[in-house]
């Protein structure tokens, strides 16, 4: 079987790897031409697979291309391309219509094409088959078309590709087969959906779940530090029990590629055909995007306490990805965060293991090197994300004697503060 998956990112990448480990001859594809010469060169850029598996990768035969081409090779094409907010909220759907274009215009008789890339119900069939079928190939007779949801969690040694169950649901039966055929030779279990909107629907839902209960533990964290309570003792005491609950921890706010993206899709689907709000999803991004601003006003209380006015102060954020043990920033809530730390006239400082470099709006933000004397020198520290350096030598943070101010509640001491 030739496959060719389409966006070389942080799904298409892991995609492309373990379908080629189970002896399927992949190629990928993808318009960064910076993408493609380092993978070639097996130089990885993303965290779940380092150098050191892109030869392994390379040793079977894989390669990057950025000509589509090969499309017309491929007995399958996989889209994992990014499927963004524009400006104003709504879906773009820019990078998966121009991948379908492309496909398209290569497409013979016969190939199977997935989409895997996240959206609202509906589009495998709205949009990608009129245009899969603008040449005159008919979807079902001539070539197969199926919606399989991305399920990959950045870092997450336990659960990956292989062990993760893997949903698929095609336009007409033999597409869900087809589908189905292709992952059952890497992906211990393969669930077989109804029809495309199913799958869709699926993710969005798996996603909206997160998001609804990541925005009421943020909110009953900001009322609870009203109330004097600690709500990191409160979540602690909810998670003994053994059923009926699921635990989820306040945060600074919601980063990723999935959780502050993904609900607004189903949000625009429901309010485009049924002209009515998605009021869970609305409340929940009310929600986490009040988490900076309910952050940095608790560090500016902490600040007045010790008679210190936030501007002027100099700040020091730790760990400025969206997650812990990882280098990936999309949406990370150190932006916001520090965004609104900037207005407040903070002198910014920032130290992350895996980010050299970093850039809110206009501002280049003063990384530090040494952690312990940075820690020594600012007037206050917000911990974002629990690095598992920070969490190996806490000491360095909390026995500056600097007031800290904890997003992640995993910090002890006399100076510091969790929300």
């Amino acid at each position: 079987m030739n496959a060719v998956i389409v966006g070389l990112g942080y799904v298409g990448l892991p995609l492309a790897n373990a379908a080629s480990l189970a002896g399927i001859d992949v190629v990928g594809l993808d318009l960064n031409t910076r993408t493609v010469d380092g993978l070639n060169a097996g130089h990885s850029h993303i965290d779940d697979l380092d150098d050191a598996a892109i030869s392994a990768l390379l040793a079977t035969g894989f390669r990057a291309t950025s000509d589509p081409v090969v499309i017309a090779d491929a007995d399958i094409v996989v889209i994992c391309v990014p499927t963004p907010l524009d400006e104003d909220g709504r879906p773009n759907l820019a990078a998966v219509i121009g991948a379908t274009t492309t496909i398209a215009e290569h497409l013979v008789t016969g190939t199977t094409v997935v989409l895997e890339s996240t959206t609202y119900p509906g589009t495998t069939e709205e949009i990608l088959q009129p245009l899969l079928e603008a040449n005159g190939l008919v979807c079902g007779t001539d070539f197969f078309l199926a919606f399989s949801p991305e399920r990959i969690d950045p870092g997450n040694e336990i659960y990956t590709i292989t062990n993760t169950p893997k949903v698929v649901g095609g336009v007409t039966p033999e597409s869900t087969a087809k589908a189905a055929e292709f992952y059952e030779q890497f992906v211990s279990e393969v669930v077989r959906a109804s029809g495309p909107r199913e799958a869709e629907m699926a993710k969005l839902l798996e996603n909206t779940y997160r998001h609804v209960n990541i925005a009421l533990v943020n909110e009953m964290a900001q009322f609870s530090f009203s109330l004097g309570i600690d709500i990191w003792e409160v979540v602690r005491l909810a998670k003994t029990k053994p059923f009926g609950f699921q635990s989820f921890s306040p945060s600074a706010g919601v980063g990723g590629h999935c959780i502050p993206i993904d609900p607004n899709y189903l949000a625009y689907k429901v309010r485009a055909e049924l002209d009515r709000p998605f009021r869970f999803v609305e409340l929940a991004e009310e929600i986490n995007q009040s988490m900076p601003t309910f952050v940095s006003r608790r560090l500016q209380d902490m600040l007045n306490d010790r008679y210190k006015a936030i501007r002027g102060s100099k700040v020091l954020l730790l760990g400025v990805t969206y997650k812990a043990n990882i280098s990936d920033r999309r949406e990370s809530p150190a932006v916001p965060l520090a965004t609104r730390l900037l207005s407040m006239g903070c002198e910014l400082q920032y130290h992350d293991p895996s980010v050299h470099g970093w850039k809110v709006g206009d501002v280049d933000v003063s990384e530090v090197s040494d952690l312990a004397a940075a820690c020594g020198a600012a007037d206050a520290i917000v911990i974002v994300q629990a690095h598992a350096p920070y969490l190996q030598n806490p000491e360095a943070i909390t026995g500056s004697g600097t007031p800290v101010l904890d997003a992640t509640g995993k910090f002890r001491g006399d100076s510091v503060e969790r929300i």
